[in-house]
């Protein structure tokens, strides 16, 4: 589930180990499936030990532990997976751990209940290509309205899929692209090729603000309890939602009754009267 205000969250969250030296690198060994890692754990296990972390930072889904010679540890947390400084929800879906030395965090763990993450280290300057085009797009927080109608304009797509393709725009997922056509009034069922300059307008106002605010209360903690921030603690976002999860239930803003449907087999929630096109 961890979107883009979650890996964000995740990311200032274990800042503090910047200028710690990863001193060893393990695996924890489990019964359930690994997460996918490349190049292989012992190459990383092998390779990471005296590196000096310089910088944690996100792009799009995916934290990046960046080197002082510029190689990086890159994880995508995928559906259950977090970047944690303190102990983890339980220690059987752990799947890394580093040991840090220097007068900061002892430990830094990636944990991953359903084991659809993935590790990356990537030699020096990698990384950069690794992670921009064409797999991923500008950056959510980043890119301008005129950018992001210039990438998804001309698509005869719906909107509310569009949103979720990361070449073209990194950093959506589905709970948040719901939230931000609410709030821009706009039925997330509407070709991209159809929408006004001021649809436009309205959807990258509303993009920022979403991301924003779910930034500033360290993202959303849905019903099964797995997202965490770095801390071992829930997200409070998920008190401010306005649509996810919520059809059946009246509109905040015109009480009419919120619906669901289903867009390339992902969950869609919106208002029929506020984010009508007709």
């Amino acid at each position: 589930m961890p979107e883009l205000p979650e890996v964000e969250t995740m990311c200032r969250g274990v800042a503090a180990v910047c200028g710690q030296q990863v001193a060893r690198v393990s695996w924890p060994r489990g019964r359930f499936r690994p997460v996918a890692v490349r190049p292989s754990r012992a190459e990383i296990r092998r390779r990471l030990p005296g590196k000096r972390i310089a910088e944690v930072l996100r792009r799009g889904k995916f934290l990046v532990l960046r080197m002082e010679d510029d190689s990086a540890l890159v994880f995508h947390p995928r559906m259950t997976g977090l970047v944690l400084l303190e102990e983890p929800p339980d220690r059987e879906h752990l799947r890394l751990v580093l040991e840090l030395a220097g007068p900061g965090p002892r430990q830094l763990r990636f944990w991953d209940r359903r084991g659809l993450g993935t590790v990356e280290y990537h030699s020096p300057g990698q990384w950069r290509q690794a992670l921009g085009p064409p797999r991923l797009g500008p950056d959510a927080l980043e890119i301008s309205c005129t950018q992001m109608r210039r990438r998804l304009g001309r698509s005869r797509r719906a909107i509310k899929v569009a949103l979720l393709e990361q070449s073209r725009i990194a950093g959506l997922g589905n709970l948040y692209a719901s939230e931000i056509l609410f709030v821009a009034q706009v039925d997330p069922r509407s070709p991209c090729h159809r929408l006004s300059d001021t649809q436009w307008r309205r959807l990258h106002r509303a993009m920022r603000r979403v991301l924003h605010e779910a930034i500033r209360y360290e993202g959303s903690t849905l019903g099964d309890g797995t997202y965490r921030t770095a801390l071992n603690q829930p997200g409070r976002y998920q008190n401010r939602h306005r649509v996810y999860g919520k059809a059946g239930q009246p509109c905040p803003r015109c009480r009419t009754k919120l619906v669901r449907v289903v867009q390339q087999g992902r969950s869609t929630f919106f208002c029929p009267e506020c984010q009508s096109d007709t």
